[in-house]
């Protein structure tokens, strides 16, 4: 799927239909204004593929391997606005909870929106070492989940990965240290 042009429009249909046939019907689609609330809450703008997510498929409440999309109303609540150097990195949005503290979060800011994985339990003490790269793309991570091609399916943990962690994401020490 990298490089390779991605039809979002097909992809959000598979999306849709994979919530239903998981049993886990998506909340009624957000509105326009929700969205936008969200955004000026966070002082940046969702990548176009996230927002589709929440306006065609629903406000949460589909997504991989029994973990759900968080409504928009929890994004809000779990992704304070940075103001000041330190913490949280700049630029990204947690959207889902992977459990035990960890979870799958977007970079609003590079192309593509890729999907990293939060892991504070990686035991570092450089809080820039709890980032890693999970997949280069939201819309890849979407269908990787849809295609059981995902890190999480045990079979491609035991089989591909060999035990492997994720890579760390390079950006982190540097977006933790933004203004």
């Amino acid at each position: 799927m990298d490089g390779m042009p991605v039809d979002e429009d097909e992809l959000i249909a598979r999306v849709r239909r994979r919530a239903v046939a998981d049993g886990t019907p998506p909340a009624a689609p957000a509105t326009a204004e929700s969205v936008a609330a969200v955004e000026a809450a966070l002082g940046l703008a969702l990548p176009p593929l996230l927002v589709r997510l929440y306006r065609e498929v629903g406000d949460g409440g589909y997504g991989p391997d029994g973990h759900l999309l968080w409504p928009l109303r929890r994004i809000v609540a779990a992704n304070p606005r940075r103001t000041a150097p330190g913490g949280r990195p700049v630029g990204v949005v947690s959207v889902l909870d992977w459990g035990c503290a960890m979870s799958a979060v977007v970079d609003c800011l590079r192309p593509g929106a890729p999907v990293l994985l939060h892991e504070p339990n990686a035991g570092p003490e450089d809080p820039a070492d709890t980032w890693f790269e999970d997949c280069p793309s939201l819309a890849r991570w979407l269908a990787d989940w849809l295609d059981g091609r995902a890190w999480w399916e045990e079979h491609v943990m035991m089989d591909e990965r060999d035990g492997e962690m994720l890579p760390h994401w390079p950006d982190a020490a540097a977006r933790i240290a933004a203004p």
